[in-house]
């Protein structure tokens, strides 16, 4: 049987870290809050964990997690190398709502599926979530919903589709916009090979994007939707 703790009440908020710390050392999965949509986390250094937020959502190993971070320093310590426009989103839009998909660091043991040697990384702005980053280290975290479903907003939506699945469900309040992260692959940044791909619109406009990289950002017609995944 799940937990569930209010961290809106100052009373549940420390148990609720400490138990949500402990099932995330255990391997198990915890629902919390991000800055934009409910999140499920798993230990991203943990391929069993990893492979068991797989299966609550009921994807497979082609739709691997992105990673949550605490802050810059521990996304370099992620990726193989952050070219000096990534530098620049990072400035602008971290903390907040923009996933970035980069080569990673190749002398990583991790298993977050199949990712192709890549990455996708997002710091997000969400006092919760950060304090389990600063804790508990990077984690897998997709969007709180089962495939095909739209993303949780709030922690009883999370726990209707994810029940017993998860361990424990922080309860940060509803979710301010209910947008999901803008996910961009940079990849092509690194390699030389291509500009920017936009892969899912969300709470970071095109226009935003635009300001930052200018010319290294593909044209409109260029853009992909990819659905449901990061929070």
């Amino acid at each position: 049987m799940y937990e569930l703790f209010d961290c809106r009440d100052s009373e549940q908020l420390l148990p609720g870290m400490r138990k949500a710390r402990q099932a995330i050392a255990r391997g198990e999965l915890v629902v919390l809050p991000t800055d934009t949509v409910y999140g499920v986390a798993a230990d991203a250094f943990n391929a069993d964990a990893v492979a068991r937020l797989l299966a609550a959502k009921g994807r497979g190993r082609q739709s691997p997690p992105p990673v949550l971070v605490a802050g810059v320093n521990t996304m370099r310590a992620l990726v193989a190398e952050v070219p000096a426009a990534v530098e620049r989103l990072v400035e602008a839009f971290w903390p907040g709502g923009l996933t970035i998909v980069l080569p990673a660091q190749p002398s990583l043991s991790w298993d977050l599926g199949d990712t192709g040697g890549t990455v996708a990384v997002r710091m997000p702005a969400d006092r919760i979530a950060l304090e389990l980053l600063e804790e508990c280290g990077p984690l897998a975290v997709s969007s709180a919903n089962l495939t095909g479903r739209s993303a949780a907003v709030d922690v009883d939506d999370a726990a209707r589709m994810l029940g017993d699945s998860v361990a424990v469900y922080l309860d940060g309040g509803p979710s301010r916009d209910g947008v999901a992260s803008t996910i961009i692959d940079a990849t092509g940044l690194v390699s030389g090979a291509r500009p920017v791909r936009i892969l899912r619109r969300g709470a970071v406009s095109r226009s935003e994007l635009e300001e930052s990289l200018g010319d290294l950002l593909e044209p409109d017609d260029h853009d992909h939707d990819h659905g449901d995944g990061s929070a």
